[in-house]
């Protein structure tokens, strides 16, 4: 759940952060559509990939920001200070030469966020939801394309031994 202060801190990315504030006292469990770009970015990935990316990070004890999934589209969106996008994408180059799929969503996106209180089930839902001012760090960055690119290979080697095992078996 999203505390007062992480509260706060996003509703500055919206265009009245003090409407925003009070729609989501009327509706905790409301999305609101934010600006990317001046506050945070956001780096969305595949569900799968993201989760495992998100679990990778949690249990090395790596910085993580906020993270939310929107179960519909089967996609994560991990938070990112704002100007990541080149730390990312040359952190990710150094990691593989043939990068997972990802879009990054800067200056001139917009992203729906979940409400602060969103409850499991819900479309759009916070993993690891704000829970202060977010300022970030370039490790938060660097760890994250680091295990993104670790948590796609070990997909694809999974995916990849069910289909050898599968052939094995019949």
């Amino acid at each position: 759940m999203m505390t007062r202060r992480g509260i706060e801190w996003l509703s500055l990315a919206s265009d009245d952060p003090a409407q925003c504030r009070m729609a989501w006292m009327d509706d905790p469990r409301q999305p609101r559509l934010l600006a990317a770009g001046q506050l945070f970015d956001v780096l969305a990935v595949d569900q799968t990939a993201g989760m495992e990316t998100f679990d990778q990070l949690r249990r090395r004890g790596m910085p993580v920001g906020p993270v939310m999934v929107d179960r519909a589209a089967e996609r994560m969106g991990f938070f990112l200070p704002a100007g990541s996008r080149e730390r990312f994408v040359k952190s990710l180059s150094r990691e593989t030469d043939t990068p997972p799929p990802y879009t990054v969503l800067d200056a001139g996106s917009f992203v729906v966020v979940p409400g602060p209180m969103a409850l499991t089930g819900d479309r759009f839902e916070w993993v690891n939801a704000p829970i202060r001012p977010q300022y970030g760090s370039p490790l938060q960055t660097v760890a994250l394309a680091v295990m993104f690119a670790a948590a796609s290979q070990l997909i694809a080697r999974a995916r990849q031994y069910g289909l050898e095992t599968a052939d094995a078996q019949r």
